[in-house]
This record gives structure tokens, sequence and C-alpha cells, in this order.
């Protein structure tokens, strides 16, 4: 029987992952600034896994699906290229009654993760998944640099940078 893996354990994980993302940062599970690190992230890799070994024969479009619509309260189909306006991200962040860590943060770390935890676990990313992933790393790029007082901005969207190459590359 195969070990039950929690959390993120680059000896767990698969070698083309391995491969692609030689920075150590993205291994960590409590670098808030990595994809599994922060509780959100932590809990996207733990779903996905749980989800996988329920449905292992869906594909992972639909995970994505159930964790964006969950997270959000949105239906997928609005998470599209709207939810990248500048003006749109500023106006959530200025809006006290917008808690945009939930919807904007949590959603997007939950989506990159979810998407990662794929290639961590079976070395690759679904090619329907990538556009998703993508536009949740450009929003956390833009609400990382309209956000007020954050003294990690520029580490954090070092990071977002790597998972667009990563991306690219999976």
């Amino acid at each position: 029987m195969k070990e039950e893996v929690y959390g993120i354990k680059k000896e767990h994980a698969h070698q083309r992952a391995i491969e692609l993302i030689p920075e150590d940062f993205f291994w960590s599970c409590i670098d808030e600034l990595a994809p599994f690190g922060s509780d959100e992230g932590d809990l996207a890799l733990a779903e996905f896994r749980d989800w996988k070994k329920e449905n292992p024969n869906l594909p992972t479009y639909e995970c994505l699906k159930w964790t964006i619509e969950s997270v959000s309260e949105l239906n997928i189909s609005e998470y599209n290229d709207n939810i990248l306006d500048k003006g749109l991200i500023r106006k959530q962040i200025e809006d006290d009654n917008f808690d945009d860590y939930q919807y904007i943060f949590k959603v997007d770390i939950s989506a990159i993760a979810t998407g990662f935890g794929q290639l961590v676990d079976e070395g690759k990313i679904d090619e329907r998944n990538k556009p998703i992933i993508q536009l949740a790393i450009d929003r956390q790029k833009k609400w990382a640099e309209l956000s007020e007082g954050w003294n990690c901005r520029g580490e954090y969207i070092a990071n977002l940078n790597v998972f667009e190459r990563v991306l690219k590359q999976a």
C-alpha cells in the first residue's frame, strides 16, 4: 500500500516537478509566499489529493472548478479576464465591505495550489487548467502591486514569476 503523504514534501514529489522547480521556496510548508506554505495553499493541496482519490477518472478541471466555485462563491464562468481589471481590483481592495483577502488571495492561491498540486503529484498540469491558473497568477501580481504597506511584495511577485515560468513548461 502506498504511503499517505500529507503536505508538500519534495522527496515524495514527481521527478518532473522536482526538475522544473529547483527553487527551495516552492517546497516550503511554512513560507506564506509559496504555493503550499499558507493555510489556504496547504488545504487546497490536501483537498486536491482527496478529490483525486475519490474521482480518479474525472478530469482535474472539475477539481479546479469545484475549488474556485467553493472558495469564491462564483460560477467558474465568472472567473475570467474581467477579474484582472486593475480598477476593479483597486476598488475591491479599498472597499471595506469587500474581503479581498478571501475573495482574491484565498481564491487565487487555492487555484494555484490545486494546479501545482497536480504537477507535484503527477508531473504535469492538464492543458485545460493552465489558463485558469494563469488568471490566478496574473491577478495575484496585480493584487500584490496594488496592496499598500506590504513589505514582501517584491519577493511574492518574483515567486509568482517562477510559477508562471513553470506553468509554461509543465
